[in-house]
C-alpha cells in the first residue's frame, strides 16, 4: 500500500519526528488525523506503525469499554486526563463513530450529544501539547458529525483502501513463506478487493486443508509432512470459497467518501 504509506510518512511521521526542521519551513506537525475506509483494510495497523516509527507509547481508547462505566462523557474525560500525564503518546480510537455520530436536532433521550460535545471539547486541549497525536479510525466517515471532522480539530482525513497488487503480493508472500512452487501472481489476481484480513483468513483455510490432507495420507498417525504445505490450488480454492469484506458497492461508496471527505 505504497500510496497510503508514503502519504502517512510524509504528512504525519516526518513532521512529528523532525519538529524543529519542520518549524523552519513553517510546517506545523499534525496533532489529530482520521483514517477512514472499508473494514479490515488495516487502519489499526497503520496507527500502530506510526507509533512504532515515532517510538511513542500507543494507547487505545475503546468506546465499548468506556460505555461500561455508565457515564460515557465522564469516562472519556477521565481517560484523556490520564493520558495527559504522559510526555508523549499516540492515542487511537477505533470505530470513533460510536462516540461522535452525526447529531440530530432535537437531541433524543439517551442520545450521544453529550458524548460528542465532550469529545469536541477535549480535542483542542489535547492539541495544545507537543509530541502527541490522536488517530481516529472509522469504517463510515459519513456517519461522523461534521463539526468533529472540521479543520482545526483534524489536520488530515486519510483514506485507507484495499491493498493494491503490490501489497497483495507482499501479503501473500508472507503467508506462503516465499515458497517458489506457489504462484503468488495467480493468487494476487484471484484476490482483488480482498483486505489483509480476508487474505489472512484464506491463507488459514488453505493451510488447514493441507494439514488435513497430510493427516489423511498418513492414516491419521500424524507423520511428518513431506510436502511443503498448501499448494496454489489450495489457496485458490480458499479464495473461491471466501466472502470478501469489501463489495463493489462498498468500493463505490468509498470512492464517493474520498471525493467528499478526504483531506490530505
Amino acid at each position: 500500500m505504497e500510496r497510503e504509506k508514503d502519504l502517512i510518512e510524509r504528512r504525519v511521521v516526518l513532521p512529528l519526528a523532525e519538529p524543529e526542521r519542520a518549524a523552519r519551513h513553517g510546517v506545523r506537525p499534525p496533532r489529530a488525523i482520521c483514517l477512514f475506509g472499508p473494514p479490515g483494510t488495516g487502519k489499526t495497523t497503520f496507527a500502530r506503525a506510526v507509533a512504532s516509527r515515532l517510538g511513542w507509547p500507543f494507547v487505545e481508547i475503546l468506546p465499548s469499554r468506556l460505555a461500561d462505566g455508565g457515564n460515557l462523557a465522564a469516562a472519556l474525560r477521565t481517560a484523556f486526563a490520564r493520558i495527559a500525564e504522559l510526555d508523549r503518546v499516540l492515542v487511537f480510537i477505533d470505530e470513533v463513530e460510536e462516540i461522535a455520530p452525526v447529531r440530530t436536532e432535537p437531541a433524543g433521550p439517551g442520545g450521544l450529544h453529550g458524548v460528542t460535545n465532550e469529545l469536541l471539547k477535549l480535542i483542542p486541549g489535547f492539541r495544545e501539547r507537543d509530541e502527541r497525536l490522536l488517530v481516529c479510525a472509522t469504517n463510515s466517515v459519513r456517519s461522523l458529525d461534521p463539526a468533529f471532522l472540521r479543520p482545526g480539530r483534524f489536520d488530515y482525513l486519510i483514506p485507507i483502501g484495499t491493498p493494491d497488487k503490490a501489497a497483495r503480493a507482499a501479503i501473500w508472500s508472507r503467508y506462503t513463506d516465499g515458497r517458489p512452487e506457489v504462484d503468488v501472481d495467480e493468487l494476487v489476481l484471484a484476490s482483488e478487493l480482498f483486505t489483509p484480513a480476508d487474505i489472512e483468513h484464506a491463507a488459514r483455510v488453505a493451510a488447514q486443508a493441507s494439514f488435513e490432507r497430510d493427516l489423511l495420507a498418513a492414516g491419521g498417525r500424524g507423520a511428518d509432512d513431506p510436502a511443503p504445505g498448501a499448494s496454489t490450488a489450495d489457496y485458490l480454492a480458499a479464495i473461491a470459497e471466501a466472502r470478501p469484506t469489501v463489495t463493489p458497492e462498498l468500493v463505490e461508496r468509498f470512492a464517493a467518501d474520498i471525493t467528499s471527505h478526504a483531506r490530505t
